[in-house]
């Protein structure tokens, strides 16, 4: 008989933050000692002024260094394998990442993948896609200087892609994968389109209330050895803090950062809320709206949606967008689950709570969110991204594998309760 868990562990990278101090990563690693550096980055980002500020600060500080800049906006198996198959060939003793949470997470597989080769890839993949085998020893440094504001993968051990004969998201989760140092800086910011500042400024969003309304995590079964309670562990009073004031940032930035911008104000907040929520969610984890996102995004290839503000990739939705398309309808499933956590969440984006019903908590987080999505100009759901009814059991098909976040849903969700979110995702507003 299974003994219930009783114990959470908070684990976050340490994070520098300020104006400028991308400029500071060549001193670092002068000091450290390292002697040759991988930096990962994508193409777009490798002509941008983040790059050109990091390789002039290794230059300046004498350290030598070996760029790769095939990064994948939304990686896929495919891409995570070229990535780490061009590390091998270079001997280097710590990586810089510089860019999304696809340069970071790609950043975070070539660690994984080059210090500790699998007999398989899916071998540290994720259950039940792959074994989900642990980390089996450490990994080189890894410095992340991110240049959204969204992922938090600045702060978290996860990695995430796309398995490309599967047209699924999957992932690599463990806290040997984190960051050891994260470089919060704001003017990394300011070459972000406002398209792509609401994409990753809604996954913040959602990040923060799927980890604040995810089941406690003294409701899991105990693992049998410490080394295997998951990063996901499920809401915890330490996560909570973090995720709430995620959503109190992101309630009064999110639009000045994507309508204005040159607001340095409300950009250097997003960025701190990316940071703030990835603690919240790298510890607690997310749960329905981020599993029904991966097949939203696996299966949008030849529908003929193109988005504006990422010019190199044809045929993707971002990541943010495929989340926050399922947040309404999840929201107002689950809240029944635990009514007070969504009003609370409702009220940190700036709702009045003071009189409304628990019984009304789903509707109010839901409509909240809604107002967002309009404002700035998200797809209207999933008919605008070329989905029809009958692709909805695809989707469910393809969310039932991402066990990982779905176990963590407040409401258990049955292939039926699926098919429902999912048609009420069509047509959000």
């Amino acid at each position: 008989m299974s003994r219930q868990e009783s114990a959470f562990e908070m684990a976050a990278s340490a994070i520098r933050f300020g104006p400028g101090v991308t400029r500071e990563i060549g001193m670092d690693l002068a000091e450290l000692g390292f002697r040759h550096v991988l930096v990962v980055t994508d193409p777009w980002m490798r002509t941008l002024p983040p790059v050109a500020a990091v390789e002039q600060s290794l230059s300046d500080s004498k350290i030598p260094y070996t760029l790769y800049d095939r990064v994948r906006v939304e990686p896929t198996d495919v891409s995570f394998r070229d990535a780490i198959d061009f590390a091998r060939g270079i001997d280097f003793d710590a990586i810089v990442a510089v860019g999304g949470g696809s340069s970071i997470d790609t950043a975070k597989a070539v660690n994984l993948y080059t210090c500790h080769p699998p007999e398989d890839f899916l071998d540290y993949v994720n259950p039940p896609i792959g074994k989900g085998k642990p980390v089996p020893g450490p990994v080189k440094p890894l410095f992340a200087i991110p240049t959204t504001a969204g992922t938090g993968s600045e702060t978290t051990g996860v990695a995430i892609f796309d398995l490309a004969h599967l047209h699924a998201k999957t992932g690599i989760a463990h806290r040997r994968l984190k960051p050891t140092l994260g470089y919060l800086d704001p003017e990394n910011t300011r070459t972000m389109p406002s398209a792509v500042a609401a994409a990753t400024g809604l996954d913040v969003l959602s990040h923060a209330i799927e980890s604040y309304t995810a089941i406690p995590y003294n409701s899991r079964p105990a693992p049998e050895r410490p080394i295997l309670r998951p990063a996901y562990q499920g809401n915890n009073p330490i996560s909570d803090v973090w995720s709430l004031q995620a959503l109190r940032m992101v309630g009064s930035y999110i639009q000045r950062a994507v309508e204005d911008t040159g607001d340095d104000e409300a950009r250097s907040q997003m960025i701190l809320a990316s940071a703030y929520a990835g603690v919240g969610f790298g510890n607690a984890g997310v749960h329905l709206p981020h599993g029904m996102s991966y097949p939203v995004s696996g299966m949008v290839k030849g529908r003929g949606y193109k988005q504006a503000g990422y010019p190199n990739e044809p045929e993707m939705i971002p990541h943010g967008f495929s989340v926050i398309l399922n947040a309404p309808a999840v929201f107002r499933f689950t809240a029944s689950a635990c009514p007070r956590r969504h009003l609370e969440a409702a009220e940190a984006l700036g709702v009045g709570i003071s009189r409304a019903s628990e019984a009304d908590a789903g509707k109010i987080l839901a409509d909240r969110i809604i107002a967002l999505m309009e404002r700035l100009k998200v797809p209207s759901g999933l008919k605008a991204l070329g989905y029809t009814a009958s692709d909805i059991p695809a989707l469910v098909e393809g969310t039932i594998p991402q066990h990982r976040v779905t176990k963590l849903s407040p409401r258990p969700a049955a292939n039926d309760d699926l098919a429902r979110l999912f048609e009420d995702t069509m047509q959000v507003y």
